[in-house]
């Protein structure tokens, strides 16, 4: 006859006893302590800059299919960009790179809707008025962020 020692019926054959059967925070606050001691002993693993890049992008990657990523505003956004911007890690895009972003953004439609709203919100723009008067994108073609996009490299 078969033995059911270390098995109940709740846990469907597993045992009661080792790190599997802790619950999660138990288990991190382990993991936690281990990964202090390697590091203070230094036999910790040290992540190369393409290891530590593969491993965010697996991460961004699950959490937009679980719906969990998070969503920036358009300050998040702007914000980060100047910091990186002051670290000097902002990506630098070719001349290729601009034209390829203007062309993509020409095509997305934005939040805007007609065309007629996307010039009406450009002469909004350029006459100094704010972007809360228009839920309209910036406006301009694609072909035209393309040809900004390269100019803005001249600058440099």
């Amino acid at each position: 006859m078969p033995s059911n020692k270390g098995k109940d019926e709740d846990n469907k054959g597993t045992s009661q006893r080792g790190f599997a059967s802790m619950d999660e925070d138990k288990q991190r606050e382990i993991a936690s302590k281990g990964g202090k001691a390697a590091h203070e002993k230094g036999t910790a693993h040290e992540f190369t800059s393409e290891e530590a890049r593969e491993a965010g992008r697996e991460g961004g990657r699950v959490a937009h299919e679980r719906g969990t990523a998070h969503e920036f505003t358009s300050e998040e956004a702007r914000e980060a960009g100047r910091a990186a911007h002051e670290k000097g890690t902002a990506h630098e895009f070719t001349s290729e790179e601009a034209r390829e972003a203007g062309r993509k953004g020409g095509q997305s439609g934005g939040k805007g809707g007609s065309e007629d709203e996307d010039k009406s919100s450009s002469r909004t723009h350029s006459q100094g008025g704010s972007e809360d008067e228009s839920s309209s994108t910036r406006g301009g073609t694609s072909e035209q962020h393309a040809k900004a996009g390269s100019q803005s490299h001249k600058n440099r």
